[in-house]
């Protein structure tokens, strides 16, 4: 292949690239560097002359001269008319609100825990958190299950095991923080729980509760009762009216459960109050000295008070949202309504 036939093979090239080259001063230094350069396609072609036989040098160099020229003449052009080229001014209305940026939210059942921390956190509570996974230790025997007790059957526990279950409640922590700490105690203990069962608008196999626990001397129910009585006031309102009714849990003696008075001023009120205009929210009750000895606390020398609440329920409620498993579904359209 002759150096002739590389020439045109340059021009060829030099004129696709600049007549596809944008307007601008990178365009042209590229161009320039690639053609005109020390290392340039032009620098190449004429290193290679010296081989050229004598008698078809004189047209080769003139070529090559031509070229050289050639590219100068029309890079030249192309640095001018780039720097006349009108400024493209974009279509833009700058007057307009800009695109919104979508923002994050707090999933109602982490507001109403965030809630009820901050409550009992002006009473001194601290938190603890203990283990999903559990023994039958920490969730039944040593919250005073016996293995024949029948308590154990309102319990639909999934066990991982014959050593390992997923807890049913978050009253196994009592136990936890009893070994851990030395009294007196007094935390609130948040997490989430599993029991087997169907899952439909009001039930689901996983929900969350909060657990309180005080150990002290001389605790008594009526210190019990005056600090949820100030709880369901902070959470509901100054004017709220509570009671308390005899229930029993295993791990509370003598146990109760707390209502506030919710009212029947409209159908919804009958509907979740049962006609009653009383809403129960909480269980609890004075800790069982078992429970106490089983968490290596000395029952006669202190006594405790302990109490649970469904965060789920709670929130359903604030906001009168019919199906539970709207909480599990991860629907952007839902969770970002709060």
């Amino acid at each position: 292949m002759s150096l002739l036939t590389d020439i045109e093979k340059v021009r060829a090239e030099f004129d696709d690239r600049l007549q596809s080259a944008p307007a601008g001063d990178d365009s042209f230094e590229e161009l320039r560097i690639a053609f005109l350069g020390r290392k340039g396609k032009l620098a190449g072609l004429f290193s290679q002359l010296g081989s050229v036989k004598q008698t078809e040098r004189p047209l080769t160099g003139k070529q090559l001269n031509e070229l050289k020229s050639y590219v100068t003449e029309r890079l030249s052009e192309f640095q001018s008319a780039s720097a006349e080229a009108p400024e493209v001014v974009a279509d833009i209305d700058v007057t307009l609100p800009g695109d919104p940026v979508p923002h994050g939210s707090i999933h109602p059942v982490t507001q109403i825990e965030n809630e009820v921390k901050a409550i009992f956190g002006r009473l001194g509570f601290s938190v603890f958190y203990g283990p999903e996974v559990e023994t039958d230790r920490y969730n039944f025997e040593a919250l005073n299950f016996k293995p024949d007790h029948p308590a154990r059957d309102m319990q639909d526990t999934f066990y991982l095991g014959q050593e390992q279950l997923l807890r049913t409640h978050t009253s196994n922590n009592q136990i936890h923080a009893m070994e851990q700490m030395d009294p007196p105690l007094r935390i609130l203990m948040p997490g989430r729980v599993f029991r087997n069962e169907a899952i439909n608008a009001r039930s689901h196999c996983q929900f969350h509760q909060i657990e309180g626990l005080v150990v002290d001397r001389n605790t008594s129910m009526a210190e019990l009762k005056g600090t949820l009585t100030y709880f369901a006031r902070e959470l509901y309102g100054p004017d709220t009216v509570t009671r308390f009714r005899p229930s029993y849990f295993p791990f509370t003696e003598p146990s109760a459960e707390m209502d506030v008075y919710w009212g029947l001023d409209t159908e919804r009120d009958y509907r979740i109050t049962k006609g009653t205009g009383w809403l129960e929210i909480l269980g609890c009750g004075m800790v069982h000295p078992n429970v106490l000895e089983a968490g290596g606390v000395d029952p006669d020398e202190f006594t405790g008070y302990a109490f649970g609440m469904g965060i789920d329920r709670m929130a359903m409620l604030k906001w009168d949202i019919g199906d539970i498993r709207y909480f599990y579904e991860g629907d952007l359209r839902f969770l970002t309504q709060f």
